[in-house]
């Protein structure tokens, strides 16, 4: 695909995702719930975090020239050595040998003489192609098949309780693993399998509130003035239940992160070649057995998923007691 095309749908992505958000924040639950927001200290630091993490990510996925992403270019003046070499250290980690680097490196380099550092960073272009990739794919389902159970109730309600059912009572591990196995590695095919299931929840959870909307009285009201189902599930039932889709996505997008990372540990995730946290903690967990331990590889790529998924799941409750005064 050439640079420029790729470069226009990422942005385009980005462009939607802000449209939705802007919308989303119309209503005056949303503006309510974003004033409490702000207010929350450990939310805005939380926010600040996963935005400066996802903006690495979207840097590696813009490409300058063909193989170079802005990224790669940001960091064009960081040389490759010839092996380990410890945090700001002047020689690589070779007791009977060591050499001189050509430069000194934040967190040192891994096996290939590659930057540690710039790796970790790398490794939030795989976190963000795989939350944002699944979550567009199962986020519209688990939704819409959530609303309609809770909205039509009958014979809908039961078939979407039958299929989800069945779905649930398969090992998650195990589907994941065999579908991958099935379709073979690659990220787009990891996100079609985390999407199989990811969207189970979401379905219980907006079905649930569309049970509970659907019963009160301005529902009843647009049914007696003779407006369509259709209306009323996009003007009525869709604006109140939004804020369970936004906070589920955002605590979503933290399991799919640890999911991938699982996955590639066990070396049906990522190709390989591909910068994932998951790679570079499953290539460092040996060299902790070295002497001295070769440490800083799986710290910072351990770090910084533990950063990422502490940051989605202290804003997914943040974000759960601004549209939810009583809940403080």
């Amino acid at each position: 695909m050439p640079i420029w095309i790729s470069n226009c749908l990422i942005l385009a992505g980005c462009a939607a995702l802000l449209v939705l958000l802007r919308a989303f924040l119309f209503t005056e639950r949303s503006r309510r719930a974003l004033n409490r927001l702000r207010r929350d200290r450990i939310g805005i630091v939380c926010f600040v975090t996963i935005v400066a993490l996802l903006l690495c990510g979207v840097a590696d996925c813009l490409q300058v020239v063909p193989r170079v992403t802005l990224l790669d270019y940001a960091f064009r003046n960081v040389p490759r050595e010839e092996g380990y070499s410890a945090p700001l250290a002047p020689t690589t980690f070779n007791e009977r040998d060591p050499k001189p680097l050509n430069g000194r490196h934040l967190l040192g380099t891994d096996l290939l003489g590659k930057d540690v550092f710039l790796q970790t960073l790398k490794g939030c272009k795989t976190a963000l192609i795989i939350g944002g990739l699944t979550s567009l794919l199962y986020i519209p389902v688990g939704a819409l098949l959530g609303i309609l159970g809770g909205y039509y109730r009958g014979r809908v309600d039961d078939f979407i309780q039958y299929l989800y059912s069945t779905l649930a009572s398969i090992p998650g591990i195990l589907l994941l693993v065999a579908v991958m196995m099935t379709l073979g590695k690659g990220l787009d095919r990891m996100a079609i399998a985390l999407s199989l299931t990811a969207w189970i929840g979401l379905c219980r959870l907006v079905r649930g509130e569309t049970f509970r909307q659907a019963a009160k009285p301005y529902v009843e009201a647009a049914r007696a003035l003779g407006q369509s189902h259709g209306k009323i599930i996009l003007h009525h039932i869709l604006p109140n239940v939004m804020h369970l889709v936004v906070i589920n996505a955002i605590l979503g997008f933290s399991g799919l992160v640890l999911t991938e990372t699982i996955l590639s540990y066990l070396g049906v995730g990522a190709p390989v070649g591909t910068a994932s946290w998951g790679i570079m903690i499953d290539s460092a967990r040996m060299e902790l057995s070295r002497e001295p331990a070769v440490w800083w590889p799986i710290t910072a790529a351990s770090g910084a998923l533990f950063a990422l998924v502490l940051s989605l799941n202290l804003l997914g409750d943040s974000l759960r007691r601004a549209f939810d005064p009583k809940a403080a």
